[in-house]
């Protein structure tokens, strides 16, 4: 598995993260996999409160049931919204905004994976309108209280995930002028690694404009999630992926530690703007992830797409 997650760690969640006492967290697809295992561990280090951002209430409640059952004291909160509506996102962030005076750390770890073609309710190609668009405008939304609390002194991150699928992306790079089709030509995978990408690019631009913010992305690895659910269109690719994952990919506490050391660690160990693949490895690469131009034409880009629905 050495082409997936390097080298052995010696990160221990239990032991490694320092208290978070005083601190708000919001982290989004924290309803499973992942996010729920993230909140988990980072709920068990004393924040101030964890917001669980996810789509079903239902899902939502018994993730945080689950979770008190191990860690009694946490104080997490259900914040519902759906990543591929720009309304939902919206209210979500006016909710926050309206009960909270700070955020520490903002974790957009929410994304779908394979999903047939098709668009957002907002008219973007369904992966990048979901993985890119929503987690940016969330992002967005919430720069504020992420740059007032910045100003107090506080250490505060950005963490993004992504996922070494960006390879996958078109050689082209952003198909700026055709992500608002289904990019129905472009293969299931391509079209996720393509939104994976935006996520790269988003990360080094947050870094360059906002520098007291810590702004990172990470490939967490491959892991042993229904997040290829989505694959169910695609029955070959479907077999491919789950023997594949049978065989190389790790549980999801272990697949939680990139985005745990990069919530987490010490801040001179986490450089603003990297890319980082397991474990806490910054992939120092030249190719197109690493264009500064092509970010900052997606950077623009957004943001008169935003201007138009009205941000």
């Amino acid at each position: 598995m050495s082409f997936l997650f390097g080298k052995s760690h010696s990160f221990d969640p239990v032991k490694d993260i320092s208290s978070l006492s005083g601190r708000v967290i919001l982290a989004t697809g924290g309803n499973n996999g992942l996010g729920k295992e993230t909140i988990k561990q980072l709920a068990a280090h004393n924040p101030t409160k964890i917001y669980m951002g996810a789509r079903s209430v239902k899902k939502a409640e018994e993730a945080i049931l689950d979770i008190k059952r191990e860690v009694p004291s946490a104080d997490i909160v259900f914040l519902d919204i759906d990543l591929a509506s720009f309304a939902s996102i919206k209210r979500a962030a006016e909710t926050f905004l309206s009960t909270n005076d700070r955020l520490d750390i903002l974790i957009n770890n929410a994304g779908v994976f394979a999903l047939p073609p098709g668009l957002t309710e907002d008219g973007y190609e369904v992966q990048f309108g979901t993985n890119y668009m929503g987690s940016a405008l969330l992002t967005r939304l919430l720069l504020p209280i992420l740059n007032k609390t910045a100003d107090t002194g506080a250490d505060v991150r950005i963490v993004n995930i992504s996922s070494e699928l960006y390879r996958n992306a078109p050689k082209a790079g952003i198909l700026l002028n055709q992500v608002k089709t289904p990019l129905t030509e472009v293969s299931t995978v391509a079209r996720y690694g393509h939104s994976k990408l935006a996520n790269i690019y988003f990360a080094r631009s947050c870094a360059k404009k906002f520098p007291s913010i810590k702004s990172v992305s990470l490939h967490p690895g491959l892991v042993r999630t229904n997040i290829g659910g989505g694959m169910a269109a695609n029955p070959v690719l479907s077999f491919i992926f789950r023997l594949f994952s049978s065989v190389a990919s790790v549980d999801i506490p272990t697949g939680t530690l990139n985005q745990l050391w990069a919530s987490t660690a010490d801040s001179a160990e986490v450089k603003n703007g990297a890319y980082y693949i397991p474990f806490f490895k910054e992939a120092k690469r030249t190719g197109i992830e690493s264009d500064m131009d092509k970010a900052e034409e997606l950077w623009q880009w957004t943001e008169r797409e935003f201007k138009e629905h009205g941000f």
